[in-house]
Protein backbone atom coordinates (compact mmCIF):
# COMPACT_ATOMS: atom_id res chain seq x y z
CA UNK A 1 0.00 0.00 0.00
CA UNK A 2 1.79 3.11 -1.20
CA UNK A 3 -0.88 5.62 -0.12
CA UNK A 4 -2.19 5.53 3.45
CA UNK A 5 -5.81 6.72 3.68
CA UNK A 6 -6.05 9.52 6.23
CA UNK A 7 -8.81 11.89 7.35
CA UNK A 8 -7.65 15.51 7.68
CA UNK A 9 -9.37 17.95 10.02
CA UNK A 10 -9.29 21.08 7.86
CA UNK A 11 -11.79 23.26 9.71
CA UNK A 12 -10.48 26.84 9.67
CA UNK A 13 -7.10 25.60 8.41
CA UNK A 14 -5.37 27.68 5.69
CA UNK A 15 -5.27 25.68 2.46
CA UNK A 16 -3.42 27.16 -0.51
CA UNK A 17 -4.85 26.59 -3.99
CA UNK A 18 -2.81 27.65 -7.01
CA UNK A 19 -5.11 27.98 -10.01
CA UNK A 20 -8.44 29.59 -10.74
CA UNK A 21 -10.18 27.53 -13.42
CA UNK A 22 -12.79 24.77 -13.41
CA UNK A 23 -10.51 22.10 -11.96
CA UNK A 24 -9.34 24.39 -9.16
CA UNK A 25 -12.96 25.23 -8.43
CA UNK A 26 -13.84 21.54 -8.04
CA UNK A 27 -11.03 21.09 -5.53
CA UNK A 28 -12.13 24.24 -3.71
CA UNK A 29 -15.65 22.84 -3.30
CA UNK A 30 -14.26 19.86 -1.39
CA UNK A 31 -12.03 22.00 0.80
CA UNK A 32 -14.90 24.38 1.51
CA UNK A 33 -17.20 21.53 2.53
CA UNK A 34 -14.51 20.41 4.97
CA UNK A 35 -14.46 23.90 6.51
CA UNK A 36 -11.04 24.96 5.22
CA UNK A 37 -10.00 28.62 4.84
CA UNK A 38 -9.19 29.06 1.16
CA UNK A 39 -6.16 30.98 -0.04
CA UNK A 40 -6.21 31.20 -3.85
CA UNK A 41 -3.46 32.40 -6.20
CA UNK A 42 -4.28 32.98 -9.86
CA UNK A 43 -4.40 35.83 -12.36
CA UNK A 44 -8.08 35.02 -12.92
CA UNK A 45 -10.65 32.90 -11.05
CA UNK A 46 -14.18 31.72 -11.70
CA UNK A 47 -17.13 33.48 -10.07
CA UNK A 48 -17.92 30.37 -8.06
CA UNK A 49 -14.37 30.11 -6.75
CA UNK A 50 -14.41 33.77 -5.75
CA UNK A 51 -17.59 33.15 -3.78
CA UNK A 52 -16.11 30.07 -2.08
CA UNK A 53 -13.11 32.15 -0.99
CA UNK A 54 -15.38 34.78 0.53
CA UNK A 55 -17.60 32.21 2.24
CA UNK A 56 -14.56 30.57 3.85
CA UNK A 57 -13.18 33.91 5.14
CA UNK A 58 -10.20 33.25 2.90
CA UNK A 59 -8.18 35.45 0.57
CA UNK A 60 -7.67 35.77 -3.17
CA UNK A 61 -4.31 36.90 -4.56
CA UNK A 62 -4.52 38.07 -8.13
CA UNK A 63 -0.98 37.09 -8.92
CA UNK A 64 1.27 34.47 -10.37
CA UNK A 65 2.75 31.85 -8.07
CA UNK A 66 5.72 32.62 -5.88
CA UNK A 67 7.26 30.45 -3.16
CA UNK A 68 6.54 33.07 -0.48
CA UNK A 69 2.82 32.28 -0.81
CA UNK A 70 3.52 28.99 0.97
CA UNK A 71 4.16 30.83 4.22
CA UNK A 72 1.43 29.92 6.67
CA UNK A 73 -0.22 27.29 4.45
CA UNK A 74 -0.93 23.84 5.91
CA UNK A 75 -1.96 22.09 2.72
CA UNK A 76 -1.18 22.92 -0.92
CA UNK A 77 -2.94 22.12 -4.20
CA UNK A 78 -1.65 23.01 -7.66
CA UNK A 79 -4.23 23.09 -10.47
CA UNK A 80 -2.87 25.58 -12.97
CA UNK A 81 -2.59 23.62 -16.22
CA UNK A 82 1.00 24.88 -16.47
CA UNK A 83 3.40 21.96 -15.97
CA UNK A 84 6.33 24.17 -14.98
CA UNK A 85 4.33 26.04 -12.34
CA UNK A 86 2.86 22.81 -10.99
CA UNK A 87 6.32 21.24 -10.75
CA UNK A 88 7.64 24.31 -8.92
CA UNK A 89 4.75 24.19 -6.43
CA UNK A 90 5.44 20.51 -5.77
CA UNK A 91 9.17 21.08 -5.29
CA UNK A 92 8.73 24.05 -2.96
CA UNK A 93 6.01 22.38 -0.87
CA UNK A 94 8.03 19.20 -0.44
CA UNK A 95 11.04 21.26 0.66
CA UNK A 96 8.87 22.72 3.44
CA UNK A 97 7.36 19.30 4.18
CA UNK A 98 3.88 20.53 3.34
CA UNK A 99 1.32 18.03 1.99
CA UNK A 100 0.89 18.81 -1.70
CA UNK A 101 -1.39 17.63 -4.47
CA UNK A 102 -0.78 18.37 -8.14
CA UNK A 103 -3.86 17.60 -10.20
CA UNK A 104 -3.38 14.70 -12.67
CA UNK A 105 0.31 14.33 -11.73
CA UNK A 106 0.63 11.54 -9.14
CA UNK A 107 4.44 11.64 -9.26
CA UNK A 108 4.40 15.25 -7.99
CA UNK A 109 1.98 14.54 -5.12
CA UNK A 110 2.46 13.59 -1.50
CA UNK A 111 -1.29 13.01 -1.20
CA UNK A 112 -4.14 12.37 -3.63
CA UNK A 113 -7.85 13.12 -3.50
CA UNK A 114 -9.97 9.99 -3.18
CA UNK A 115 -13.36 9.46 -4.72
CA UNK A 116 -15.67 10.29 -1.82
CA UNK A 117 -18.94 8.80 -0.61
CA UNK A 118 -20.54 11.12 1.94
CA UNK A 119 -23.44 10.54 4.31
CA UNK A 120 -23.40 13.35 6.86
CA UNK A 121 -20.52 12.71 9.28
CA UNK A 122 -19.76 9.43 7.53
CA UNK A 123 -17.31 9.75 4.65
CA UNK A 124 -15.59 7.01 2.66
CA UNK A 125 -12.61 7.65 0.43
CA UNK A 126 -11.69 5.33 -2.43
CA UNK A 127 -8.18 5.86 -3.73
CA UNK A 128 -6.19 4.32 -6.54
CA UNK A 129 -3.19 6.49 -5.76
CA UNK A 130 -3.79 8.31 -9.02
CA UNK A 131 -3.35 5.12 -11.05
CA UNK A 132 -7.01 4.63 -12.05
CA UNK A 133 -9.26 7.52 -10.93
CA UNK A 134 -12.10 6.42 -13.24
CA UNK A 135 -12.11 3.00 -11.55
CA UNK A 136 -12.18 4.68 -8.13
CA UNK A 137 -15.20 6.72 -9.22
CA UNK A 138 -16.91 3.57 -10.45
CA UNK A 139 -16.39 1.90 -7.08
CA UNK A 140 -17.78 5.03 -5.44
CA UNK A 141 -20.92 4.76 -7.56
CA UNK A 142 -21.36 1.15 -6.44
CA UNK A 143 -21.02 2.14 -2.79
CA UNK A 144 -23.42 5.06 -3.21
CA UNK A 145 -26.30 2.73 -4.05
CA UNK A 146 -25.51 0.32 -1.22
CA UNK A 147 -25.51 2.91 1.56
CA UNK A 148 -28.86 4.13 2.80
CA UNK A 149 -29.34 7.92 2.83
CA UNK A 150 -30.57 7.42 6.40
CA UNK A 151 -27.13 6.36 7.56
CA UNK A 152 -26.28 10.05 8.08
CA UNK A 153 -29.09 10.40 10.63
CA UNK A 154 -27.97 7.17 12.27
CA UNK A 155 -24.42 8.48 12.64
CA UNK A 156 -25.70 11.75 14.09
CA UNK A 157 -27.82 9.84 16.61
CA UNK A 158 -24.78 7.76 17.59
CA UNK A 159 -22.75 10.95 18.11
CA UNK A 160 -25.42 12.38 20.42
CA UNK A 161 -25.66 9.17 22.43
CA UNK A 162 -21.97 8.25 22.53
CA UNK A 163 -21.14 9.76 25.93
CA UNK A 164 -24.34 8.43 27.45
CA UNK A 165 -23.61 4.89 26.28
CA UNK A 166 -20.01 5.20 27.46
CA UNK A 167 -21.18 6.05 30.99
CA UNK A 168 -23.89 3.37 31.05
CA UNK A 169 -22.00 0.34 29.77
CA UNK A 170 -18.58 -1.14 30.45
CA UNK A 171 -16.16 -1.20 27.54
CA UNK A 172 -16.63 -4.94 27.03
CA UNK A 173 -20.33 -4.48 26.20
CA UNK A 174 -20.24 -1.22 24.26
CA UNK A 175 -19.15 -2.72 20.96
CA UNK A 176 -21.91 -5.33 21.06
CA UNK A 177 -24.46 -2.66 21.95
CA UNK A 178 -23.53 -0.42 19.04
CA UNK A 179 -23.52 -3.43 16.73
CA UNK A 180 -27.08 -4.15 17.87
CA UNK A 181 -28.08 -0.51 17.32
CA UNK A 182 -26.70 -0.35 13.80
CA UNK A 183 -28.11 -3.71 12.70
CA UNK A 184 -31.41 -3.76 14.54
CA UNK A 185 -34.73 -1.94 14.97
CA UNK A 186 -33.13 1.35 15.98
CA UNK A 187 -31.41 1.62 12.60
CA UNK A 188 -34.63 0.53 10.87
CA UNK A 189 -36.62 3.33 12.47
CA UNK A 190 -34.01 6.02 11.84
CA UNK A 191 -33.51 5.02 8.20
CA UNK A 192 -37.30 5.14 7.76
CA UNK A 193 -37.24 8.76 8.95
CA UNK A 194 -38.60 8.02 12.44
CA UNK A 195 -35.63 9.53 14.24
CA UNK A 196 -37.50 10.27 17.46
CA UNK A 197 -38.77 6.71 17.68
CA UNK A 198 -35.28 5.42 16.95
CA UNK A 199 -33.78 7.48 19.75
CA UNK A 200 -36.48 6.29 22.15
CA UNK A 201 -35.82 2.66 21.19
CA UNK A 202 -32.08 3.16 21.73
CA UNK A 203 -32.60 4.59 25.22
CA UNK A 204 -35.00 1.80 26.17
CA UNK A 205 -32.53 -0.80 24.95
CA UNK A 206 -29.71 0.89 26.84
CA UNK A 207 -31.63 0.42 30.11
CA UNK A 208 -32.10 -3.27 29.31
CA UNK A 209 -28.45 -3.75 28.45
CA UNK A 210 -27.39 -2.23 31.76
CA UNK A 211 -28.95 -4.97 33.85
CA UNK A 212 -29.92 -7.87 31.59
CA UNK A 213 -28.96 -9.75 28.44
CA UNK A 214 -29.25 -8.08 25.07
CA UNK A 215 -32.76 -7.23 23.79
CA UNK A 216 -34.49 -9.58 21.40
CA UNK A 217 -34.02 -9.75 17.67
CA UNK A 218 -35.90 -8.49 14.65
CA UNK A 219 -37.56 -9.93 11.56
CA UNK A 220 -36.94 -8.70 8.01
CA UNK A 221 -39.66 -9.73 5.56
CA UNK A 222 -37.97 -9.22 2.20
CA UNK A 223 -39.17 -9.67 -1.36
CA UNK A 224 -36.47 -11.39 -3.39
CA UNK A 225 -38.05 -10.60 -6.76
CA UNK A 226 -38.73 -13.06 -9.57
CA UNK A 227 -35.21 -14.45 -9.87
CA UNK A 228 -32.72 -12.02 -11.40
CA UNK A 229 -30.55 -10.70 -8.53
CA UNK A 230 -30.18 -7.38 -10.34
CA UNK A 231 -33.84 -6.73 -9.55
CA UNK A 232 -33.31 -6.70 -5.78
CA UNK A 233 -33.81 -3.38 -4.01
CA UNK A 234 -30.84 -1.77 -2.29
CA UNK A 235 -32.61 -2.07 1.06
CA UNK A 236 -33.20 -5.79 0.51
CA UNK A 237 -29.51 -6.33 -0.16
CA UNK A 238 -28.47 -4.44 2.97
CA UNK A 239 -30.76 -6.49 5.19
CA UNK A 240 -29.68 -9.72 3.52
CA UNK A 241 -26.13 -8.89 4.58
CA UNK A 242 -27.18 -8.28 8.21
CA UNK A 243 -29.23 -11.42 8.88
CA UNK A 244 -28.14 -14.11 11.33
CA UNK A 245 -30.58 -16.67 9.93
CA UNK A 246 -32.63 -16.83 6.73
CA UNK A 247 -35.87 -18.69 6.04
CA UNK A 248 -36.33 -18.96 2.29
CA UNK A 249 -38.88 -20.27 -0.20
CA UNK A 250 -38.61 -22.47 -3.26
CA UNK A 251 -39.11 -19.46 -5.54
CA UNK A 252 -35.99 -17.70 -4.26
CA UNK A 253 -33.35 -18.17 -6.94
CA UNK A 254 -29.91 -19.53 -6.15
CA UNK A 255 -28.35 -16.31 -7.43
CA UNK A 256 -30.42 -14.25 -4.98
CA UNK A 257 -29.75 -16.61 -2.08
CA UNK A 258 -26.00 -16.35 -2.75
CA UNK A 259 -26.18 -12.68 -1.77
CA UNK A 260 -27.22 -13.49 1.80
CA UNK A 261 -24.49 -13.13 4.41
CA UNK A 262 -22.33 -16.20 3.98
CA UNK A 263 -22.19 -17.19 7.64
CA UNK A 264 -25.96 -16.89 8.17
CA UNK A 265 -27.88 -20.06 9.01
CA UNK A 266 -30.24 -21.11 6.20
CA UNK A 267 -33.57 -22.86 6.71
CA UNK A 268 -35.58 -24.03 3.70
CA UNK A 269 -39.34 -23.65 4.21
CA UNK A 270 -40.48 -23.87 0.58
CA UNK A 271 -43.72 -25.28 -0.73
CA UNK A 272 -44.54 -27.41 -3.74
CA UNK A 273 -47.88 -28.65 -4.98
CA UNK A 274 -49.47 -30.77 -2.26
CA UNK A 275 -46.20 -30.73 -0.27
CA UNK A 276 -45.18 -28.21 2.38
CA UNK A 277 -41.75 -28.81 3.88
CA UNK A 278 -42.86 -26.73 6.87
CA UNK A 279 -46.56 -25.90 7.58
CA UNK A 280 -47.38 -22.18 7.49
CA UNK A 281 -48.27 -22.01 11.20
CA UNK A 282 -44.91 -23.55 12.04
CA UNK A 283 -43.12 -20.98 9.85
CA UNK A 284 -44.90 -18.16 11.66
CA UNK A 285 -43.91 -19.55 15.05
CA UNK A 286 -40.33 -20.22 13.96
CA UNK A 287 -39.91 -16.57 13.01
CA UNK A 288 -41.08 -15.56 16.48
CA UNK A 289 -38.89 -18.10 18.28
CA UNK A 290 -35.72 -17.17 16.39
CA UNK A 291 -36.26 -13.44 16.98
CA UNK A 292 -36.80 -14.06 20.70
CA UNK A 293 -33.38 -15.69 20.74
CA UNK A 294 -32.00 -12.28 19.82
CA UNK A 295 -31.36 -13.10 16.17
CA UNK A 296 -31.85 -10.96 13.10
CA UNK A 297 -34.18 -13.13 11.05
CA UNK A 298 -34.53 -12.72 7.30
CA UNK A 299 -37.73 -14.09 5.81
CA UNK A 300 -36.83 -14.15 2.13
CA UNK A 301 -39.65 -14.68 -0.36
CA UNK A 302 -39.75 -14.87 -4.12
CA UNK A 303 -41.46 -11.91 -5.78
CA UNK A 304 -43.23 -9.54 -3.40
CA UNK A 305 -44.14 -10.82 0.08
CA UNK A 306 -47.55 -9.14 0.07
CA UNK A 307 -48.67 -10.42 -3.35
CA UNK A 308 -49.72 -14.08 -3.03
CA UNK A 309 -46.81 -14.58 -0.65
CA UNK A 310 -48.58 -15.02 2.70
CA UNK A 311 -46.41 -12.22 4.02
CA UNK A 312 -49.39 -10.62 5.71
CA UNK A 313 -50.06 -13.76 7.74
CA UNK A 314 -46.47 -13.98 8.91
CA UNK A 315 -46.14 -10.33 9.86
CA UNK A 316 -49.49 -10.47 11.66
CA UNK A 317 -48.10 -13.20 13.95
CA UNK A 318 -44.85 -11.29 14.46
CA UNK A 319 -46.72 -8.10 15.35
CA UNK A 320 -48.89 -10.02 17.84
CA UNK A 321 -45.70 -11.23 19.52
CA UNK A 322 -44.43 -7.65 19.86
CA UNK A 323 -41.31 -8.30 17.81
CA UNK A 324 -39.81 -5.45 15.72
CA UNK A 325 -40.03 -6.05 11.97
CA UNK A 326 -39.39 -4.45 8.61
CA UNK A 327 -41.05 -5.23 5.28
CA UNK A 328 -39.21 -4.68 2.01
CA UNK A 329 -41.25 -4.99 -1.20
CA UNK A 330 -39.90 -6.91 -4.15
CA UNK A 331 -40.65 -6.88 -7.85
CA UNK A 332 -43.61 -9.22 -8.18
CA UNK A 333 -43.56 -11.98 -10.79
CA UNK A 334 -46.26 -10.36 -12.89
CA UNK A 335 -44.21 -7.22 -13.41
CA UNK A 336 -40.78 -8.84 -13.69
CA UNK A 337 -41.69 -11.80 -15.90
CA UNK A 338 -43.92 -9.84 -18.25
CA UNK A 339 -41.23 -7.19 -18.71
CA UNK A 340 -38.52 -9.74 -19.46
CA UNK A 341 -40.91 -11.46 -21.88
CA UNK A 342 -41.56 -8.21 -23.77
CA UNK A 343 -45.24 -8.17 -22.76
CA UNK A 344 -46.45 -4.83 -21.33
CA UNK A 345 -49.24 -5.43 -18.84
CA UNK A 346 -51.11 -2.34 -20.03
CA UNK A 347 -51.17 -0.65 -23.42
CA UNK A 348 -53.54 1.99 -24.77
CA UNK A 349 -54.43 -0.15 -27.77
CA UNK A 350 -54.85 -3.47 -25.95
CA UNK A 351 -55.47 -3.24 -22.20
CA UNK A 352 -56.59 -0.45 -19.89
CA UNK A 353 -56.38 -2.53 -16.71
CA UNK A 354 -54.65 -5.58 -15.30
CA UNK A 355 -55.63 -8.21 -12.73
CA UNK A 356 -53.40 -10.45 -10.64
CA UNK A 357 -55.16 -13.73 -9.88
CA UNK A 358 -54.19 -16.88 -8.06
CA UNK A 359 -54.63 -19.98 -10.18
CA UNK A 360 -54.06 -22.29 -7.21
CA UNK A 361 -56.51 -25.19 -7.07
CA UNK A 362 -58.42 -25.55 -3.79
CA UNK A 363 -59.87 -28.99 -3.14
CA UNK A 364 -59.29 -29.80 -6.80
CA UNK A 365 -61.34 -26.84 -8.05
CA UNK A 366 -60.66 -23.36 -9.30
CA UNK A 367 -63.35 -21.04 -7.99
CA UNK A 368 -63.10 -17.59 -9.56
CA UNK A 369 -65.55 -14.88 -10.75
CA UNK A 370 -65.19 -15.97 -14.39
CA UNK A 371 -67.80 -13.58 -15.76
CA UNK A 372 -65.92 -10.60 -14.29
CA UNK A 373 -62.64 -11.87 -15.71
CA UNK A 374 -63.87 -12.58 -19.23
CA UNK A 375 -63.93 -8.97 -20.43
CA UNK A 376 -62.04 -7.34 -23.30
CA UNK A 377 -59.45 -4.62 -22.75
CA UNK A 378 -57.96 -6.25 -19.65
CA UNK A 379 -54.81 -8.25 -19.00
CA UNK A 380 -55.12 -11.30 -16.75
CA UNK A 381 -52.07 -12.61 -14.92
CA UNK A 382 -52.42 -15.97 -13.17
CA UNK A 383 -49.96 -16.95 -10.47
CA UNK A 384 -49.56 -20.68 -9.79
CA UNK A 385 -51.87 -21.41 -12.71
CA UNK A 386 -49.98 -24.12 -14.57
CA UNK A 387 -51.90 -27.06 -13.07
CA UNK A 388 -55.27 -25.42 -13.69
CA UNK A 389 -54.37 -24.00 -17.11
CA UNK A 390 -56.93 -26.06 -19.05
CA UNK A 391 -59.69 -24.99 -16.65
CA UNK A 392 -58.64 -21.33 -16.83
CA UNK A 393 -58.72 -21.24 -20.63
CA UNK A 394 -61.96 -23.22 -20.88
CA UNK A 395 -63.81 -21.08 -18.34
CA UNK A 396 -62.72 -17.81 -19.91
CA UNK A 397 -63.94 -18.98 -23.34
CA UNK A 398 -67.17 -20.28 -21.82
CA UNK A 399 -67.83 -16.87 -20.27
CA UNK A 400 -67.22 -14.84 -23.39
CA UNK A 401 -63.56 -14.37 -24.21
CA UNK A 402 -62.65 -15.16 -27.82
CA UNK A 403 -60.83 -18.49 -28.34
CA UNK A 404 -58.22 -16.51 -30.28
CA UNK A 405 -57.32 -14.31 -27.31
CA UNK A 406 -53.50 -14.31 -27.10
CA UNK A 407 -52.04 -16.12 -24.10
CA UNK A 408 -48.53 -16.91 -22.89
CA UNK A 409 -46.65 -18.92 -20.32
CA UNK A 410 -43.44 -17.44 -18.91
CA UNK A 411 -41.37 -20.20 -17.33
CA UNK A 412 -38.65 -19.23 -14.82
CA UNK A 413 -39.02 -15.60 -15.81
CA UNK A 414 -36.07 -13.16 -15.49
CA UNK A 415 -33.60 -16.03 -15.05
CA UNK A 416 -31.14 -17.55 -17.51
CA UNK A 417 -33.56 -20.46 -17.94
CA UNK A 418 -36.48 -18.24 -18.96
CA UNK A 419 -38.79 -19.60 -21.69
CA UNK A 420 -41.83 -17.94 -23.20
CA UNK A 421 -44.49 -20.11 -24.83
CA UNK A 422 -47.09 -18.14 -26.79
CA UNK A 423 -50.45 -19.30 -28.10
CA UNK A 424 -54.10 -18.49 -27.48
CA UNK A 425 -56.86 -19.75 -25.19
CA UNK A 426 -57.44 -22.72 -27.47
CA UNK A 427 -53.86 -23.84 -28.00
CA UNK A 428 -51.99 -22.86 -24.83
CA UNK A 429 -52.92 -25.89 -22.65
CA UNK A 430 -51.61 -28.35 -25.26
CA UNK A 431 -48.53 -26.21 -25.91
CA UNK A 432 -47.74 -26.40 -22.21
CA UNK A 433 -47.75 -30.20 -22.48
CA UNK A 434 -45.82 -30.35 -25.75
CA UNK A 435 -43.16 -27.90 -24.53
CA UNK A 436 -42.97 -29.58 -21.11
CA UNK A 437 -43.42 -26.30 -19.26
CA UNK A 438 -42.62 -26.60 -15.57
CA UNK A 439 -43.28 -24.45 -12.52
CA UNK A 440 -42.64 -21.73 -11.68
CA UNK A 441 -44.57 -20.43 -14.67
CA UNK A 442 -46.72 -17.33 -15.01
CA UNK A 443 -49.79 -17.23 -17.27
CA UNK A 444 -50.56 -13.98 -19.09
CA UNK A 445 -53.79 -13.62 -21.08
CA UNK A 446 -54.88 -10.66 -23.20
CA UNK A 447 -54.16 -8.66 -26.32
CA UNK A 448 -50.85 -7.40 -24.94
CA UNK A 449 -49.37 -10.88 -25.46
CA UNK A 450 -49.38 -10.22 -29.22
CA UNK A 451 -46.60 -7.67 -28.63
CA UNK A 452 -44.17 -10.32 -27.37
CA UNK A 453 -42.38 -10.96 -30.68
CA UNK A 454 -41.93 -7.26 -31.38
CA UNK A 455 -40.91 -6.15 -27.89
CA UNK A 456 -38.99 -9.17 -26.64
CA UNK A 457 -35.50 -8.14 -25.55
CA UNK A 458 -34.39 -10.81 -23.09
CA UNK A 459 -33.17 -13.98 -24.79
CA UNK A 460 -35.02 -17.17 -23.88
CA UNK A 461 -33.04 -20.24 -22.86
CA UNK A 462 -34.18 -21.90 -26.08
Amino acid sequence: MRYLPLAFDLKDRPCLLIGGGAIATRKARLLHRAGARLLVISPEITDELRQLVEDSSGEYFRSRYHEDFLDGAELVIAATGDEQVNAAVSRDAKARRLPVNVVDSPALCTFTFPAIVERGPISIGISSGGAAPVLARRIRAQLEVLLSPGIASLAELAARMRDRVKKALPEARRKDFWQWVFDGPVAGKVEAGKIGEGEKALLQALEQWQGSPAPGGEVYLVGGGPGDPDLLTFRALRLMQQADVVLYDRLVSTEVLDLVRRDADRIYVGKKKEFHSVPQDDINQLLVDLAREGKKVLRLKGGDPFIFGRGGEEIDRIAEAGIPFQVVPGITAASGCSTYAGIPLTHRDYAQSVRFITGHLKEGELRLPWKELAVPGETLVFYMGLTGLSTICAQLMMHGLSPGTPAALVEKGTTREQRVVVGDLTSLPQLAVDEKVEAPALTIIGGVVSLHTKLSWYRDSQ
